[in-house]
């Protein structure tokens, strides 16, 4: 069986993730590959201590060059903040790895676009991870749309909301301070999820107009004082797509101060004929619509019904630790050729496609008006 072997630059929370996945990675029934955490990279000798649990690791190190020069990474995992995507990504490129990367790819649209370029001169293989998609329930909408059984599509909805800044007493970090997350605040942070399955339909905003929430604008700063909190923390955009040659609606939401909501990603889309609607809020339900002499909507109770078969019996409910391994499947599969029609992970021409949209978001909300997107 071939071996891939892994490398992390940035051994925090996602760090952490990616090495739990790869460490139960025997739990992927009949997957052709074995994948395997070899190095982790992180300026904070405290942060690699975890790791040191980890027998398949061979090198823990605080200079990313040592764990770009060994021969034996062959793939690198980033998981640092935003404002350090365009760094690190080309140094990966130019050290001759693959890269999984994550989202927004990039601090801003030109941070994002210089990547690609990166992209395609090195010829790497190159995804970006987003991970709620693959979740039974977003693996069954996609179904659905492409089955044509909704017939023609007249609105798309689709969000990503947290509680997680509700309060405001929450001491500061790096997502609430424009200088590491950008200025698309929220939307650099929650946007990608929300935008996957959308760009993989084809469904690209044509023009977008955007109200944007600064609301909670200072916060503790851990020391005793405050600090400013200059991120956009809700983002609602009213789009318009084209399916078919026709406009059709499409409302996206990323928020960070949704009373109820403690991470709940959502899709629906409507049709005709019938719609589909599933969130993260009630994990394992799918909601499908059907126009027959009354309008009826089916609850379908979804068991453990994954990509990449698993251990897992099909009765049980999948997680996030599950989802997070599919996406992980997902991407070695795409890279090894054989993903057979799967869901793949975010492309690089959807990354920059999603950053072109904040980006008209950013001057829509300025300018209070639609803003027509490239």
């Amino acid at each position: 069986m071939k071996t891939i072997n892994v490398g992390i630059i940035g051994g925090g929370l996602m760090g952490k993730e990616v090495a739990s996945a790869l460490g139960r990675w025997f739990v992927l029934n009949d997957y052709p590959l074995k994948v395997v955490l070899k190095a982790v990279c992180d300026i904070n000798k405290e942060a690699l201590k975890w790791y040191e649990q980890i027998p398949t690791i061979d090198l823990l190190t605080t200079d990313y060059k040592a764990l770009l020069d060994s021969s034996n990474v062959d793939v690198v995992y980033v998981a640092l903040p935003h404002h350090l995507h365009e760094e690190y990504y080309l140094k990966v490129l130019e050290a001759g790895k693959d890269l999984f990367a994550e989202k927004p790819f990039g601090i801003n649209l030109e941070a994002a676009k210089i990547i690609k370029n990166k992209i395609d001169e090195s010829g790497r293989f190159v995804r970006c991870s987003s991970e709620m998609p693959f979740f039974p329930g977003g693996q069954r909408v996609i179904k659905e749309i492409l089955s044509g059984r909704l017939g023609k599509v007249i609105e798309v909805k689709a969000g990503f909301c947290h509680s997680s800044d509700m309060d405001p007493f929450k001491p500061i970090n790096w997502k609430r301070q424009s200088k590491f997350c950008g200025d698309i605040g929220v939307m650099g942070d929650l946007g990608m999820h929300v935008m996957h399955i959308p760009l993989r339909m084809g469904w690209k905003p044509d023009r977008v107009y955007a109200q944007l929430q600064k609301i909670v604008t200072k916060r503790p700063d851990g020391k005793g004082g405050w600090s400013e909190c200059d991120t956009w923390n809700n983002a609602h955009l009213s789009s318009t797509i084209s399916i078919e040659g026709e406009e059709v609606p499409m409302l996206l939401e990323m928020k960070r101060l949704a009373p109820g909501e403690t991470n709940s990603w959502f899709i629906e889309v409507f049709g005709t004929e019938g719609g589909v609607r599933y969130s993260t809020k009630d994990t394992k339900v799918l909601w499908t619509f059907n126009r027959e002499k009354e309008q009826i909507w089916q609850r379908i109770d979804l068991g453990f019904q994954v990509p990449f078969p698993t251990i897992t019996g099909g009765i049980f409910e999948p997680g996030f630790p599950d989802c997070f391994m599919q996406m992980l499947a997902a991407y070695f599969a795409e890279r090894e050729g054989f993903l057979e029609g799967r869901l793949g992970c975010v492309t690089p021409e959807e990354a920059v496609m999603s950053h072109q949209v904040f980006d008209a978001a950013l001057k829509s909300h300025q300018s209070k008006s639609a803003i027509v997107i490239p």
